[in-house]
């Protein structure tokens, strides 16, 4: 085995692309609007990958999951305008939108709870909102992370998903995200509904 072999990214043009969605920029690092980007981090080191290579608006890792090769994608375009990098990553790669795998938050559910979906319509999500315009197809699978619902009804939606979590949600998260991951290995497997039995809440 040599030195490089750990990191060698697949060759071949990817058959899925796993988008985790967030905004750029530190000081969103660790907000709740950020989910998609900690999987998507936790994913590439995972794997030995660098989510650092920068095309379709996204800084992106060829990565290997399941033994099928896969775009791992954290778009920066901000959450609303998540749509226009994978659209563009979509077309680039000729990927039907069942094989786009999206990553993201969910207040709906408790911090530390994940629930995955075959389909279906934004939910208020504006990332969601923004891939399905572009795509015009909301037929791609998601897993969707926790991370709590607003403290109190009056609670602005924006000012809640763009907090903090705090030092006691972090390692709930993390576990979301460590199941994420073994639920995205068996959807590129095409065994959607048995990470939909073992990890929905």
């Amino acid at each position: 085995m040599g030195f490089f072999s750990r990191n060698k990214a697949p060759s071949g043009p990817p058959e899925y692309l796993i988008v985790g969605l967030g905004n750029p920029g530190r000081q969103y690092e660790l907000t709740r609007h950020n989910a998609g980007f900690l999987f998507a981090d936790l994913l590439a080191d995972k794997l030995s990958a660098n989510i650092n290579k920068i095309q379709f608006k996204s800084v992106t890792a060829a990565v290997e999951l399941g033994g099928k090769k896969c775009l791992l994608m954290k778009p920066q375009t901000f959450m609303n305008n998540s749509g226009e990098a994978v659209k563009q990553a979509a077309a680039f790669y000729k990927i039907p939108p069942e094989k786009i795998i999206v990553v993201f938050d969910d207040i709906s559910l408790p911090c530390g709870k994940l629930r995955i979906r075959r389909k279906g319509s934004a939910g208020g999500h504006n990332g969601i909102k923004s891939i399905i315009y572009h795509l015009n197809s909301d037929n791609f699978p998601r897993i969707k992370l926790g991370v709590g619902e607003k403290p109190h009804p009056d609670y602005e939606l924006a000012d809640w998903v763009l907090s903090n979590f705090k030092k006691d949600e972090l390692p709930l998260l993390r576990e979301a995200a460590e199941k994420a991951c073994d639920a995205a290995e068996l959807m590129v497997n095409g065994n959607t509904d048995k990470a939909m039995s073992n990890f929905n809440s």
